[in-house]
This record gives structure tokens, sequence and C-alpha cells, in this order.
């Protein structure tokens, strides 16, 4: 890996999901406007993508409760790229029905994809040419270690009609040696058609990724730092966990109550067993990592503060009240992880109530912590004010947990915080998406990101997530008119040239729209 100095330089970008990129098909997929989005992105004098994880999502849809911490989603796999490769034909996709623009309804695009899925790889298993075969059982054989178990476990899960592992026969739950032989031999096909998904995905991306390389533009990734109980990761590794004796958690991770929630946040993910870890070398998160690492340049880890200090709360409680604070591995695993990864690429999610040994765990590793300017209107002494930034930091106008810029100035902001706001800025906020977005740019801090929906000035309707509404999240789309209006584009490219966050060619790219403005 590249030294830290390399890794984090004065840059900018935008935080979009794929799915919410625009196509034809009920969801942003890594297909034509993937590469479109790059385009803008380029033009726009950015130089960073961030994303949300990329994994395959289950109830709830949130890509922050996934079915494997390794494998990707495959909605995202592009249709029209399985056309081009013959898997698919023009005639097989002239049935695509009048899917909303402006949001992904899962429940109906998730079984059309199926279907077009399920068709390409009859295709690939009936008429596969000899090398597109070659390279699927290469890609297999180096991603085995993650691969066998999940595309077992996937298709465990679709045998069993959907439902979490611990509703199995015990055979396949508990993974019983002669059940998972059985298993095996029973759903051979369907575990090679996992694994066949999986294949197109990670060969989707990394073409994606290679073409935004080109353009020097670099991906940031998001590692959830607890994984989802029913995952593959929970169930091949049982004893990586606090689980009971049938699987199910004895305790799991939340955060305990706050300014923001008198009952705190139970989110029942299970929590690790670091002692397990620890005696393993970490094996398991260092897979997770160069994994990612993989398939982002750099990677944000959420929750960062919980390999400090983790809340543990009994399985048995419906709320978080009654949770203990408990140790989590420290220093030791990020020095294990930094002797075998080299220097870290990595964001620390420090948001929250944050203590000094978090802070000093941060700061020891080098690592950048968060900055967003929505948080930052208290009085002058808050961190995230553009006064009290720090150069190792990543500044956020807003993140996919805010509501938008727009949203949140219009719905959530008093007449207390708008005059501090103006008091600051000695001037009228006219555009608070703008403004921020300006404050961010202008940072010390050596990386900016606005989401998309901040650049685009979209309300409340765009916001992609609300912490603890359990539907109509993780849904919002923009749309083909909105990528090809360039006047969000060249304001951005001209505060990327005026406060120096990108480093080549400035003059020759921004020159002259910044006279024009």
């Amino acid at each position: 890996m590249a030294d830290q100095q390399n890794i984090f330089v004065r840059s900018s970008g935008v935080l979009l999901h794929p799915t919410s990129l625009p196509g034809r098909y009920g969801i942003g997929d890594l297909g034509e406007f993937a590469y479109r989005f790059v385009d803008w992105l380029e033009a726009a004098g950015q130089t960073v993508w961030q994303i949300l994880p990329l994994g395959p999502t289950s109830y709830g849809d949130s890509p922050y409760q996934t079915l494997s911490a390794f494998a990707g989603n495959p909605n995202l796999i592009s249709l029209d790229k399985l056309v081009g490769a013959g898997w698919l034909t023009n005639d097989d996709l002239a049935d695509v029905p009048a899917f909303p623009t402006d949001h992904v309804d899962y429940g109906w695009i998730i079984p059309y994809h199926d279907q077009k899925l399920q068709l390409a790889y009859q295709r690939f298993r009936d008429h596969d040419a000899p090398e597109q075969r070659a390279a699927f059982s290469n890609w297999c054989q180096q991603e085995e270690a993650w691969l066998e178990s999940f595309a077992l476990f996937a298709a465990l899960k679709d045998e069993n009609g959907g439902r979490p592992w611990v509703e199995w026969p015990a055979g396949e739950a508990l993974r019983d040696p002669d059940a998972l032989v059985a298993a095996r031999t029973r759903l051979k096909q369907e575990i090679d058609e996992k694994r066949f998904r999986q294949w197109v995905f990670y060969s989707h991306w990394m073409d994606l990724k290679a073409y935004a390389a080109e353009r020097n533009i670099r991906f940031i990734g998001d590692i959830p730092i607890f994984v989802a109980h029913d995952s593959a990761d929970v169930w091949a590794n049982r004893e990586r966990f606090y689980l009971d004796e049938q699987g199910y958690p004895t305790v799991v991770a939340g955060v305990p109550p706050d300014y923001f929630s008198a009952t705190g946040q139970r989110w029942g993910n299970p929590l690790y067993r670091w002692d397990v870890m620890k005696e393993s070398g970490y094996d398991w998160w260092l897979a997770r990592l160069s994994a990612t690492l993989h398939t982002v340049d750099i990677v944000r880890i959420d929750h960062f503060r919980g390999f400090d200090a983790y809340w543990e709360i009994p399985a048995e409680e419906e709320t978080a009240i009654k949770g203990t604070w408990v140790d989590g591995p420290g220093a030791d695993f990020f020095t294990v992880i930094q002797r075998e990864l080299g220097e870290l690429p990595i964001i620390a999610e420090d948001l929250g109530v944050i203590t000094e040994t978090v802070e000093k765990l941060r700061v020891d590793f080098g690592l950048p912590g968060m900055k967003v300017l929505q948080f930052a209107w208290s009085e002058p002494r808050n961190p995230f004010l553009p006064h009290n930034h720090s150069p190792n930091s990543v500044v956020y106008s807003g993140t996919h947990d805010n509501n938008t810029t727009i949203g949140w100035w219009n719905r959530e902001v008093d007449d207390r915080t708008r005059g501090f706001i103006s008091q600051y800025l000695d001037r009228e906020v006219i555009e608070a998406n703008w403004t921020l977005i300006r404050l961010g740019m202008m940072s010390v801090a050596h990386t900016f990101v606005a989401p998309m929906q901040d650049i685009l000035s979209l309300g409340s309707e765009a916001r992609m997530n609300t912490p603890g509404v359990e539907s109509g999240n993780w849904t919002w789309r923009f749309s083909i008119n909105q990528l090809f209006d360039n006047g969000p584009r060249d304001r951005l490219a001209t505060l990327t040239w005026l406060y120096k966050r990108r480093a080549d060619q400035q003059e020759q790219l921004y020159g002259d729209v910044a006279v024009q403005e």
C-alpha cells in the first residue's frame, strides 16, 4: 500500500451509492450511467467517488446489514453488459416494466433482476466459451476462502424461503459436516449460479474501478464495524461471535441512551469474541480489509469507536438501556493490521460522543476523522466548525444518515442556529447547500465530500436514510436530466479550482470557468 502522505492528498469528491444512478432497470447499476457519472466527476474536477457498502442486501434493503462482508450485490450487475457478454439478448430486455425513475422499488426490481440473472447463467452454463469458463474457474479458485461458504449459504437461504439461518433445519444451520455435504450435492447448480453472479459482479466492478483510475478518480468504500447476524460471515464463523448453542446472539451491539434517544439504539448485530479474533491473528479482519481494499482505494470504517470500547446489550433486552461498555481490541488490532497491510488507507467514522481514548487510538495510527458541517453550528468551540478542522480530516456537508442540506435548513435549523451561521459568515445564507459545500472546500482538511443530493440542491424527498425508521430508506435515485445539467457540475468545478482541491491541470481545466464566475 502507498504511504499515508500519498493516500490522503488535498482532494474533493461526491458521495453517491450506485443504486442511486439513473437507468431503465429500476435501480442504478454498474453499466452505462456509472461510467457517465465517472465522466461527470472528471468534468467537475473531482477525484473521489464515495460509496456505501457494496454487499448483497436483505430484509430492509440496508447496505449496512448485508448477507456477506465479502460478496457483492447482484442487483448492481449491468444487464446491458450481460448482452455484451452474449448471455442475454436485446429481446430478453424488451419487457422492462415501467419502473419508477426517482426511487428504487426493491420488491419490484429484485424478482425482475433475478429472472434475468438466472437466464444469463443458463446461457453461460450451456453455451459458454472455453475462455469464459476458464476465467470463471480461476476467479472462483482465487476467492475460494469466502466464496464457497457464501455460495452455499445463499443457496440454502433460497431453499429455506429466505428465512434467517437459525431457522433452517439444525444440520444446515449448525453446519453439521454430513448435512453440508448433502446440501452441496443437492444444490450443486444453485451454488454454481451464486458463484457466477459474484464473478460477474466483481468483473463489472473492477472494470468500472479501472475506468475511474484512468481518470484519476479514487473510490472511498465503507465497512460497518459489525456484521449482520443473518449473514454467511456469522453462519460460517460461529466461534468468533457471542452466540448460544442454537446460533442466536447472547449479546448484541448498539449505543447507549443519549440526547437523541432516551432508550439508546439496539442494533442487534452479534458482537465479536475479540479474544478469539486475537488468537487467530485477526485473520478474518485481515481478509475482510484486504478484500475491501482490493475493491476500493480508501475505506471508511463505520462506528470506529467500537474498536476502543463498544456498548454490549444482553440479547433479551428490547432496548439499549441496560447495556455495558466493554473494551475493544484497541491498539493491538491496528498494530497487527498495519504490520500486515502497511500504512492504512482508512477513514475513522468518529461521530457522536467520542472519548479521549478513542481519539488517541485514531491519532496514534494517523487515521483521519470526520467533520460534518451540519453538526457544526452550536458555539465557537464546536470541532466541526471550519476554523477548528485539522488537516488530517475528511469534511462532509452531510452524510447518508443526515437529511439533505436543503432539507436540514428548511426543517431542522431553528432561528438561533440561523443567526449563528449568519454571524459566522457575516452574511445571510441564501443557498444553504452551496454555503456548506464552499465551507468544506475551503477547509484545511485534506478531503472534502458532498452528497450528490446537496450538489443537485435537493430537499428532504431525496434523503437516503433516516436512522431508526424501518421503511422507505435506501431508495433515492436521480434522473438522467439531472446528470446532464451542467450547472451544478460547473459550479463544483469552480470551487474545486478556487480552493486547490485538484493538483493536476487546474489552470487548464478550471481557469476559464473561474474567470467567468
